[in-house]
């Protein structure tokens, strides 16, 4: 059997996905890690950003994470999310109005919040 670690995605509000993985890929404040089992333990900031989890059973779960915490230890993942949504809760033509609607207000914020759940959402597909 193949080394795995187990991975729980919890927002604010709900937790997200929770299973088994060989890698997971996420953006920090110091750029993009990718953690397997074995890494060493970590603990970090995440920034806005597409989280990438290859589930043991070869699938690909894809989730818009905006802000939180990271932290790894003894092949336990936890991305812990102010926000978060799945690729497949993500109403794209929604999405690319609010990134439309962001730029003509000159938003940054809401337009990396969008641009993130249109990552997400198309990496997936």
């Amino acid at each position: 059997m193949a080394a795995e670690l187990h991975v729980a995605l919890v927002a604010a509000d709900r937790e997200v996905w929770s299973g088994q993985a060989t890698l997971v890929v996420a953006r920090t404040t110091s750029g993009d890690i990718g953690v397997m089992p074995g890494h060493q333990p970590l603990l970090g900031v995440l920034e806005s950003g597409p989280v990438t989890i290859r589930t043991r059973e070869g699938g690909t779960v894809v989730a818009a994470v905006h802000g939180g915490f990271i932290s790894f230890a003894d092949d336990k993942l936890s991305l812990l999310a102010e926000v978060a949504e799945l690729s497949d809760e993500i109403d794209v033509q929604r999405a690319e109005q609010e990134l439309e609607r962001a730029k003509a207000e000159d938003d940054a914020e809401a337009q990396r919040r969008a641009d993130v759940r249109l990552r997400a959402a198309t990496a997936a597909r």
